[in-house]
């Protein structure tokens, strides 16, 4: 066996760097894709003659399955060992996808396309940050798993993606739109299949009397996992309402053009991408809770002012920035709280608390 692949990496900062790098541009291709439809809905919409209850079933459809897979193949990836596999087979899978909402016709395809993207993307991340968990060490694990989670997806999937995707669809349409989001996808399983090597056995032993079950049932005794995903219920209900409508809403009420609609969300991306570093980094040295209780007060300041606000456009995307900072701590609940309330053996079963959450969110969208 080569010996590349057993042992321990937690020495090699050159690896850890470039894991973390690697799976934030996979998860920023995974949500470049997601949130296509997000922000092509002001052209796909009218198309397809779709009504708002149909739209928001779209997005409730993708967080459901993707709640149910998060679950799934977290538990297959702890017990195969296979993350690496699962990690290239779900960025395949989810690239097809974006293919396939580009050839839909009526709303029940298109709702097959997204809902088959959700179970190839729901397991990506808990896998991701469970290879960060055995491959960083605590000092720089909120900063690692921050990065992951949030760098990427927000550099591609919410600044790149609306100014882009908005661009394409004006000027060429957008189904060509979804056709160009499933190319890097591809580009990415190949690079994670050259460079992503085995990951590393725990490098601690935990004494039999203080092992925490792997089971379901044993991770959701732990108060902190129950409180994240308490959490995320709540947070991740905003992030996607706002994801799925507010593209709607400042086109349709606020009567701004697409192109302006794009570089409004894009702000958003721009403030998550910073914050990907610097909430993270924050929560490292100041401690996870006083970040996790303080922002989401910041947050209720932007659906505030896409509301009422009247003024420049300019002062608009700073509000916008502004509240959208909250989506720095979605990893802390997510990913760094969870991994370390519970034992280090089984990270991705405790990174399904934002699983469990997607699926009480997922109702939100059905009503």
């Amino acid at each position: 066996m080569n010996s590349r692949e057993t042992q321990p990496t937690q020495n090699d900062p050159r690896y850890q760097v470039m894991l973390v790098a690697l799976l934030s541009l996979s998860f920023g291709i995974l949500f470049f894709d997601r949130n296509s439809l997000t922000f092509l809905m002001p052209f796909v919409k009218p198309e397809l003659g779709l009504s708002n209850t149909q739209v928001g079933t779209l997005a409730g459809a993708l967080s459901f399955s993707w709640a149910c897979a998060a679950l799934a193949i977290g538990y297959i990836s702890d017990k195969t060992g296979s993350r690496k596999g699962l990690l290239i087979g779900a960025t395949i899978i989810f690239s097809a996808c974006s293919f396939l909402s580009g050839l839909a016709q009526t709303f029940l395809a298109m709702l097959g396309a997204r809902m088959l993207m959700g179970v190839a993307e729901g397991g990506f991340m808990p896998i991701c940050q469970a290879m960060i968990a055995a491959e960083v060490k605590p000092p720089h694990r909120g900063l690692a798993m921050g990065v992951t989670q949030n760098f990427g997806s927000n550099l591609l999937g919410s600044l790149v993606a609306p100014v882009a995707l908005a661009y394409i669809a004006t000027s060429y349409g957008w189904r060509d739109a979804f056709f160009v989001a499933g190319v890097p996808g591809l580009i990415a399983a190949l690079l994670m299949w050259f460079l992503i090597r085995k990951p590393s056995a725990p490098v601690t032993v935990v004494p039999r009397q203080e092992k925490v079950s792997g089971s379901l049932k044993a991770v959701l005794a732990e108060r902190n996992v129950v409180i994240c995903a308490l959490l995320s219920v709540l947070m991740v209900s905003y992030l996607v309402v706002c994801w799925s409508f507010m593209p709607l809403y400042l086109t349709e009420v606020r009567h701004y053009d697409p192109k302006t609609m794009g570089w409004l969300m894009s702000a958003l991306g721009l403030s998550a991408t910073i914050g990907a570093f610097l909430i993270s980094s924050l929560s490292d040295f100041a401690g996870r809770r006083p970040l996790m209780i303080a922002m989401p007060f910041i947050g209720i300041i932007l659906p505030l002012g896409a509301m009422y606000y009247d003024g420049s456009v300019w002062v608009l995307a700073a509000i916008f920035f502004t509240g959208w900072g909250l989506v720095g701590i979605f990893p802390l609940f997510m990913a760094t709280v969870p991994s370390e309330s519970v034992e280090s053996k089984l990270p991705s079963a405790a990174d399904n608390s934002g699983g469990l959450s997607r699926i009480t969110q997922a109702k939100t969208f059905a009503n």
